[in-house]
């Protein structure tokens, strides 16, 4: 027997432990720092394809309640020509007629409910164990410490579920859908990751406007694919002043080709070609950043989701911005650690 290998997913492992992107941060000066990140975004950002046409917002205010200490609203407003989103939008009921208030863009991660775990509470049994499972409610509590907080669901999740009313589409057959509308989208010349960024600067432009919000004051978080989101939402809006990735920290070669956690919402033609995850993070530099990582996260292991950080640590010293980068390593699983949230985003933002 010949023994060589006939595996196509040996041969992609293989071909990524070996690869070297072209544009990894080599840097040694602050100077030289700069020149990269400048470089190196545009060819990143590049990587989304064609973006979806803005058109106007036309905000419809479907209701709103209060929820304990918060005023929750949800808003429906247009974000592109051929769809719309449901903005849900907590605010706190301490703040006097005419405060306003930083606010906090709160991606929600893969699940089958959206933004809604997120958000609140939980109204069924599935969402609130969701939000056991993961400490998952940052857009609730956060708002509950004084911050106003705002969310939407990306394409194929919550009220944009393909397979929910009122959609009931059932086309996917069983296939993932993160995967489907990757493959429609590139062959527009376009990206998941484009179309779900677009929709989220709709909505922060739409949050903004608001009269409870200080739009000079905006930041972003989100868990696993929210993680994924929040990160791209700040490479491709410069309004976010602080950004907290939870959970989504570690290697491709090792998370994308050898464990096949990733979709279609997460990634961009050629992108593993110009960078890995630790330099699209370190390219927020000098931007605040705060990262957690489980310590029993089973989604990203701690060994390469460490080796990840300890890169980005290495990009934001180099730059000289390395007060502006903070861990938060807790003794936990696929969750929000929320050790330092709260402070990190008071430091920056108010």
């Amino acid at each position: 027997m010949s023994f060589r290998n006939l595996s196509p997913q040996r041969m992609f492992e293989a071909m990524a432990l070996e690869h070297v992107p072209s544009a990894r941060f080599a840097a040694s000066t602050a100077e030289d720092a700069e020149a990269w990140r400048f470089s190196t975004l545009t060819n990143v950002l590049a990587t989304l394809g064609r973006l979806p046409e803005r058109v106007p917002l036309n905000p419809q205010l479907l209701g709103e309640w209060e929820e304990g200490t918060l005023l929750r609203q949800r808003w429906l407003i247009d974000v592109d020509r051929f769809i719309a989103a449901v903005v849900y939008v907590n605010i706190p009921l301490s703040l006097a007629e005419g405060e306003t208030a930083a606010a906090i863009f709160c991606w929600h991660g893969h699940g089958d409910f959206g933004k809604s775990p997120v958000m609140g509470p939980g109204a069924s049994e599935g969402v609130r164990a969701s939000v056991a499972q993961h400490n998952y409610n940052y857009g609730y509590q956060m708002a509950e410490r004084g911050f106003v907080t705002y969310a939407i669901d990306w394409i194929g999740r919550g009220d944009r579920d393909d397979t929910l009313k009122p959609n009931w589409r059932a086309q996917g057959g069983g296939d993932d859908w993160c995967n489907l509308y990757y493959l429609n989208a590139t062959m527009l010349g376009m990206t998941s990751l484009g179309i779900n960024v677009t929709h989220g600067i709709a909505a922060t432009d739409f949050v903004a406007s608001l009269p409870q919000v200080d739009g000079s004051r905006l930041g972003v978080m989100g868990l696993s694919g929210g993680g994924t989101m929040a990160l791209w939402s700040s490479l491709c809006d410069e309004r976010f002043l602080a950004t907290e990735i939870i959970c989504y920290s570690d290697l491709w070669a090792h998370f994308g080709f050898r464990d096949l956690n990733y979709c279609g919402m997460q990634v961009a033609p050629g992108l593993y070609s110009l960078v890995d995850l630790p330099d699209l993070q370190g390219l927020l530099a000098p931007r605040p950043l705060l990262v957690d990582i489980g310590a029993e996260d089973a989604t990203f292991l701690i060994d390469s989701a460490m080796a990840c950080f300890r890169q980005v640590e290495h990009i934001y010293d180099v730059a000289g911005a390395s007060d502006r980068l903070e861990l938060d390593l807790f003794p936990g699983g696929h969750a929000w650690g929320d050790n330092k949230s709260e402070a990190f985003f008071r430091k920056w933002l108010v």
